[in-house]
């Protein structure tokens, strides 16, 4: 009989969530039975279905909030359905463990409540919380201190760890004071042999000699304002042959579009908005250069973007700030603009559209890279191990 699995994500539907997708794939096809408790979104609307053999249960969720009256709403909403969609399928299906994806820290709560039918606890933590909310709030109050508790017992109360990288290994060894046996490095690698280059289309070009290229959640706290600001310094510097595409949607898609047409730069930039994959492999394959404009904070700094390592995946230049964690990913296939150097950044991206060789040369670099060491595949056997662990040890209380 299989043993059963329930993975709770609060904040992305599956399969949209690409990360968690794999992961209910890679324990399923490892023996494992899998069930998913996530939110519904934009052409995620169905309250259950199964996809290749994964029972995906879906609740309804309210607008993400931006303001921190607007978090508590879309936590407690998300808390309430997690808690009577588990209890619905502990007691039609049964489970074995849950695995929390973060954010928020609170999905440890609903794991307690199972403890004493000896349901295990797998942590995955995708967000250093604590961080995140200074990087969106920029105050230590009563709720950056609440985030501080919720990390601290989320760790306390989980069976194992799965960190994204080895800096979130780090936080869980010293701030969560685990032993690293209990905590393993799960990347958020691409699909290699899916997630590669597709035949370059001119026409995605919008009439321009050269295409940027971005991935990723539409915000200001994404940096898109950023890369407002660089295309319109390119334009004041006279370059009129550089077209800016933006793919992926997000709270901020309205504000930034707003922004863009006050800054009157709407015949050299555009957004997508969420696009199929097979158009966003499209126009990612077709860009020259690909930028990650994330502003460098603590959170950035240590946090690993799935974007760096799609773009490398694709064999794509890449110009972003130098962040800790995404210089370990990218190495030689990104230049590194100086930390919030708007000049400097546009500057990289300049250069690297005036010189193709050194474009194909960090290209090849970065696919080299995410197939010999960042891919997917690569960040399996941890995942699996984190569930041997788990199974090795007595419940933790």
């Amino acid at each position: 009989m299989k043993t059963k699995i329930l993975i709770i994500v609060e904040n992305l539907p599956v399969p949209f969530d690409t990360r968690v997708w794999k992961e209910a794939l890679a324990l399923q096809n490892n023996g494992y039975e899998v069930f998913v408790i996530c939110p519904q979104g934009k052409n995620f609307e169905k309250k259950h279905e199964c996809i290749k053999g994964i029972n995906i249960f879906r609740h309804p969720m309210p607008q993400e909030g931006h303001k921190t009256n607007g978090y508590l709403v879309e936590y407690v909403s998300a808390f309430f359905w997690e808690f009577f969609l588990s209890w619905k399928i502990f007691l039609k299906h049964g489970f074995k463990v849950i695995q929390g994806c973060n954010p928020p820290d609170n999905i440890f709560i609903i794991a307690l409540m199972f403890k004493i039918f000896g349901v295990k606890y797998i942590f995955d933590h995708h967000d250093a919380n604590p961080e995140l909310f200074l990087a969106k709030f920029g105050r230590k109050n009563i709720l950056y201190y609440s985030q501080v508790l919720l990390e601290k017992m989320t760790f306390r109360f989980s069976d194992a760890i799965m960190s994204t990288n080895e800096t979130y290994k780090k936080i869980a060894i010293a701030r969560g004071r685990r032993t690293p046996e209990d905590v393993f490095v799960v990347r958020n690698g691409p699909d290699s042999d899916k997630f590669k280059p597709v035949n370059f289309l001119p026409e995605l070009k919008h009439g321009k000699k050269f295409l940027v290229g971005y991935v990723g959640t539409i915000s200001v706290q994404e940096g898109l304002d950023i890369l407002l600001e660089v295309a319109l310094l390119i334009k004041k510097m006279g370059r009129r042959d550089i077209h800016f595409t933006c793919i992926g949607g997000g709270p901020g898609l309205k504000e930034v579009e707003e922004m863009k047409s006050q800054m009157e730069i709407d015949d050299m930039f555009n957004f997508t908005g969420r696009i199929p994959d097979k158009e966003l492999l499209e126009i990612l394959s077709t860009a020259d250069v690909c930028v990650n404009p994330d502003s460098p904070n603590g959170m950035n700094d240590i946090s690993t973007m799935i974007k760096i390592m799609e773009y490398m995946a694709l064999s794509k230049p890449i110009v972003q700030f130098d962040l800790k964690e995404g210089k370990y990913s990218a190495q030689d296939a990104a230049l590194y603009a100086q930390n919030n150097n708007i000049k400097d950044f546009a500057e990289k991206i300049l250069w690297l559209v005036d010189h193709p060789e050194e474009r194909k040369t960090m290209g090849i670099s970065g696919r080299k890279r995410v197939e010999e060491k960042l891919a997917w595949k690569y960040s399996i056997p941890g995942l699996l191990a984190a569930y041997r662990r788990i199974f090795e040890k007595n419940n933790r209380l």
